[in-house]
């Protein structure tokens, strides 16, 4: 089955879907938040919200049930806690689909649907979690509320790979040795990001670089930054800003206006210099992420491989009781 096979599944077996509702941890939470924020920028009939999935077993959203829409996802497919939330929804009368990498495992059980995709280098971005999800909620906004941007979407995720594989050699020209001898320098940085973006400005922090290169870093909304932290920019504190193509953009450039002006330590990775403005501007909002996630792998692997730490290797995940 493919992503429209699975949209028509969903509408043929619910009457409306009245509210949809994103559950996983960790990474796998962070590839389903650019279809949460298309959901509640473009959809007049739905609502959608995301949730770690320990919240939404502890405190369900009072609005779960029948025309609920739950999707999950579990990269590994044994997460505890993504499991359970499957469980939870089922029984409060929701729609269930889950996504693993790994078929025969706790989520794809077969008490619910789940889509198992393949996470290779070659693997397509229309074939990887954030892109399905975009390219579902697509079809269902379509169906629902005569959504017309679904070949836009569709067109752009297509063009992803292309971008992605150009801009990877030249971000790593570009920014890998600064980035490199900057995380070498600083103990700590801040990395600033907003929109749909700042699902990987948050993953760039906790997944790439605090879980696989134990860097110690603080995500913050470019947003927010005005609102309390720009009070500890100074010369000599490491900013890292990812800058979006997408009608986000100006709040990335006031953030960057600002930090030139007042600190002279920082990085900017501006998706629209390595090809995201080539896209139809009424989805590149929502592909940015995919973009921003792909360069955070490159930048992690460059630092990784400088200070010899395998961003695969862990002391606590999956080794001691938690």
């Amino acid at each position: 089955m493919n992503v429209h096979d699975y949209a028509a599944q969903v509408l043929d077996s619910m009457d409306h879907v009245g509210n949809v509702y994103w559950v996983a941890c960790g990474g796998s939470m962070i590839d389903l938040y650019p279809a949460d924020c298309l959901i509640n920028a473009k959809s007049p009939s739905m609502v959608s919200a995301i949730f770690t999935a320990e919240e939404f077993n502890l405190v369900p959203p009072a609005a779960l049930g029948e025309d609920s829409l739950v999707i999950t996802c579990s990269h590994g497919g044994n997460t505890r806690e993504t499991v359970d939330a499957c469980r939870i929804a089922r029984d409060k009368g929701a729609y269930v689909l889950g996504m693993t990498n790994n078929a025969g495992t706790k989520i794809d059980s077969g008490d619910w649907p789940c889509w198992v995709y393949e996470w290779e280098d070659d693997t397509p971005q229309s074939e990887r979690p954030a892109g399905f999800s975009l390219a579902l909620v697509c079809d269902l906004m379509a169906a629902q509320d005569g959504y017309t941007g679904a070949d836009a979407m569709n067109q752009g995720i297509a063009q992803l790979d292309g971008i992605i594989a150009q801009a990877i050699p030249q971000v790593v020209n570009d920014l890998g040795d600064r980035f490199v001898e900057l995380c070498k320098r600083h103990d700590f940085f801040y990395i600033l990001g907003s929109g749909p973006t700042f699902c990987q400005t948050y993953g760039f922090a906790i997944c790439s670089l605090m879980e696989m290169q134990w860097q110690n870093c603080c995500y913050i909304n470019a947003a927010e930054y005005f609102h309390g932290p720009l009070e500890c920019t100074e010369p000599g504190v490491f900013y890292f800003l990812q800058k979006s193509s997408g009608v986000y953009r100006p709040i990335d450039e006031r953030a960057q206006r600002f930090l030139e002006t007042y600190t002279d330590t920082l990085m900017v990775l501006d998706s629209a210099a390595y090809g995201m403005d080539q896209l139809d501007e009424a989805v590149r909002t929502y592909l940015d992420p995919i973009f921003f996630y792909e360069m955070n792998v490159t930048l992690r692997g460059v630092r990784g491989k400088a200070f010899d730490h395998d961003p695969d290797y862990r002391r606590y995940m999956g080794k001691v009781e938690y």
